[in-house]
């Protein structure tokens, strides 16, 4: 994977993972929906400005990760998006003080090798 792949790979992975941010705040704006308050939690979602912002940060990272299929093969890109498990993990951390436990560090550790063993060239 050359500088510009890379390049394309993170913007993908970044917007993604700035999108479940923000639908995750939009979503704690809403609060739990249930069968007697459905149709009024989809009617909010299009008025509530983290999810719409969201949406676009997915949809923006959508196009980056469709820009980088031109390039990359598929047993190379798609692996390596997962690495927006790991910063979804370190966003949960981070920001929603989430617990993590050990053996999710372990996880994420393998994502993070098998990406590098995945996008590693001689």
């Amino acid at each position: 994977m050359n500088p510009q792949e890379f390049a394309l790979l993170l913007i993908s992975v970044m917007a993604s993972v700035t999108g479940q941010l923000f639908l995750k705040l939009g979503a704690n704006k809403l609060g739990k929906v249930n069968t007697s308050n459905i149709f009024n939690q989809i009617a909010s979602i299009i008025t509530t400005p983290e999810l719409l912002f969201g949406l676009l940060c997915y949809g923006f990272g959508a196009i980056a990760y469709i820009l980088l299929l031109t390039r990359v093969k598929i047993s190379v890109a798609g692996p390596s998006a997962s690495l927006v498990y790991v910063f979804s993990v370190l966003i949960g951390y981070f920001i929603f003080k989430e617990t993590i436990p050990s053996i999710r560090y372990l996880g994420l550790s393998l994502i993070v090798c098998g990406v590098i063993l995945v996008v590693w060239q001689k």
